[in-house]
């Protein structure tokens, strides 16, 4: 199942279930400096960025590849919320027409397909930014007991694309963790919460096998914040 289609599958319960994604939107915007007033979200999902922007805005450009989530993002005559696949180079063109004070992106490019060629896009916008991608620490003793391979790239590799594409960038680790009452609840929040894309972890057997094992009562969060002007 792609991607996109995944997302749109859980659109509905995404708000529920998107904690921690929210607590990295609140540190995004938390570090704007100024009122940026033309602004760009990539990966913007059922809109919770914008929905939290606290200043006054005069355009704000929501971009998302999951149909679903745009049909749930907030609309008025400020807000253009637009499909478009990050990865698709055609829509860093029609970016280009825009004009943009600032571009967040909260939880989203860990899903780029080619990170390098997306980070180099968003410097030819020539625009201060504000990214957010998780790492592969992200469900790291989930890893770890079962014994397989993380589906994200790890901070180390997300660091060396940052300094190769992004040079003048800063880059900054943060770690978070979500506490649930039993192992049920934290595997369907890893199910609804978008954080593995529509990619399985593991099969059936597996995942029991997992429940019964898994040694914490949370799951375990990295996220780079790469920001630059």
């Amino acid at each position: 199942m792609k991607i996109s289609t995944e997302f749109s599958k859980h659109a509905d319960e995404y708000e529920t279930y998107n904690t921690i994604q929210q607590e990295v939107v609140e540190k995004l915007l938390r570090e704007v400096e100024g009122s940026p007033r033309h602004i760009l979200d990539l990966g913007c999902g059922s809109g919770s960025l914008c929905k939290r922007v606290y200043w006054e805005y005069e355009h704000f450009v929501g971009v998302d590849f999951a149909p679903k989530m745009l049909e749930l993002h907030p609309k008025s005559k400020k807000i253009e919320a637009i499909y478009g696949d990050f990865n698709d180079p055609m829509l860093f063109e029609h970016l280009a027409t825009y004009e943009f004070d600032y571009i967040f992106s909260a939880s989203a490019l860990q899903w780029a397909d080619d990170l390098a060629s997306v980070f180099k896009k968003i410097h030819a916008l020539h625009t201060p930014f504000s990214l957010a991608i998780f790492t592969s620490g992200t469900f790291q003793t989930i890893h770890t007991t079962a014994d397989i391979e993380p589906l994200l790239r790890s901070a180390k590799d997300l660091k060396k694309l940052q300094k190769s594409c992004l040079p003048n960038a800063k880059f900054e680790i943060e770690k978070y963790k979500l506490h649930f009452n039993t192992t049920r609840e934290m595997f369907q929040y890893i199910k609804r919460s978008g954080v593995s894309g529509s990619r399985s972890l593991l099969n059936y057997k597996q995942t029991k096998e997992l429940m019964k094992n898994y040694p914490l009562s949370y799951l375990e969060f990295e996220v780079a914040f790469i920001k630059g002007n």
